[in-house]
């Protein structure tokens, strides 16, 4: 066992694994460069075309993100403008309607007012016209009634009418100039 140990330790001096050989590190190198020359003449060109597109593309998609943002905020200003007019002018409306609504309310109550003022007269003149036709239809029967009882205390018929009333008219003012004098005292 000792050999084997022995015998790998003098082969470790003559083969390195980490140790490179020259010729071999020349020729991948100059290989690495033609490869790193062809590549950064053929295709960093278009790598950096591509990637200054897509910088352009998402610069131009930021600007027009913020002017869609401004767009949007103008129009909500826009709005709330609007909004508040016509908040403004639905207030009016309501306040000139509630204004119409009063001055509705107070025709109909000042003609319901004149219209009962009117049944009101008209109900009076009526009473009026009712009582003065009650009070001749009275006079005229209290008239009748006397001329038929002085007739029979007098014993005959009193036909003349025109005495027969005067006499009535008298004895009724009689009548209410007594009750006048009687009721002042």
């Amino acid at each position: 066992m000792t050999d084997l140990i022995a015998s790998g330790a003098e082969s470790s001096e003559q083969f390195n694994v980490l140790a490179v050989p020259i010729g071999e590190l020349i020729i991948g190198t100059v290989a690495f460069l033609i490869v790193f020359a062809v590549l950064g003449k053929l295709l960093l060109p278009r790598i950096s075309k591509a990637l200054d597109e897509r910088e352009q593309a998402i610069e131009g998609g930021l600007k027009k993100a913020e002017e869609a943002k401004a767009e949007s905020a103008r129009l909500a200003a826009q709005n709330d403008d609007e909004l508040a007019k016509a908040r403004e002018e639905a207030a009016t409306i309501r306040a000139a309607a509630q204004a119409e609504r009063a001055d509705i309310i107070e025709k109909a109550r000042s003609e319901a007012q004149v219209a009962a003022a009117a049944v009101t007269a008209a109900a009076q003149a009526q009473i009026e016209q009712e009582k003065n036709k009650a009070g001749s239809d009275l006079q005229r029967n209290v008239g009748a009634i006397a001329t038929d009882l002085a007739g029979r205390i007098v014993g005959e018929v009193l036909t003349d009418n025109a005495t027969a009333q005067s006499v009535v008219d008298r004895f009724i003012s009689e009548l209410e100039s007594a009750s006048g004098s009687n009721g002042k005292a």
